[in-house]
């Protein structure tokens, strides 16, 4: 995976509350056996009618602006993956005392996949979602923050999870960064281990 920096792009605001993973990849689309050709499936059901993405204004947006529980619902990674096929970088949800920004899986599978989930406190998110679809702006994961139109908003998010992102590890790389560690500790372990044999 690619390192995750700074990354400035348009906003996409579909700021609605409670969009679980069916609507954002419908489960018949499921069976694929790749990984790839979710992007043009995201939304598939909703995308008519005027729907956000289809706009003009929306057209190459890398910002996805939603409201607060993004991703409830199943567990399938595929969630994950329509959404960074279909061009987005990062999410950008609302966290209030009711309800997390997003349901834990979810949350767990877009860490595992290199997509940033960015949740921003209700004011801050107002003011964010208050922006047209189209406006440009930036995210800088190192400092986190969000910027828009001179307005700059600050983001928590986990110390390890941030480290993945920015050195684009996935579960085994980040695994892998502790490879001397594991090998050291191996060698004078003492726990038996059967030896494969070639039959």
């Amino acid at each position: 995976m690619s390192g995750f920096n700074t990354h400035s792009g348009k906003i996409a605001v579909l700021n609605e509350d409670h969009v679980d993973t069916d609507r954002i990849i419908p489960a018949r689309f499921l069976s694929k056996v790749e990984k790839s050709g979710y992007g043009e499936l995201l939304f598939n059901d909703v995308r008519k009618d005027g729907f956000i993405l289809d706009t003009p204004e929306a057209q190459g947006a890398s910002i996805l602006v939603v409201g607060t529980n993004f991703g409830c619902g199943s567990s399938r990674e595929h969630a994950v993956w329509a959404i960074q096929q279909g061009g987005f970088a990062c999410v950008i949800s609302r966290k209030d005392a009711n309800s997390p920004g997003y349901s834990d899986i979810f949350r767990g599978n877009a860490a595992n996949c290199g997509l940033l989930l960015i949740e921003l406190n209700d004011a801050d998110h107002q003011v964010l979602a208050a922006y047209p679809t189209g406006t440009e702006a930036t995210v800088d994961l190192p400092n986190q923050t969000v910027s828009i139109d001179g307005k700059t908003f600050h983001f928590d998010i986990n110390e390890a999870t941030k480290l993945a992102l920015v050195e684009g590890l996935d579960l085994i790389g980040t695994t892998m960064r502790y490879a001397d560690d594991i090998s050291a500790y191996e060698s004078k372990s003492t726990a038996f281990v059967p030896e494969l044999t070639n039959a």
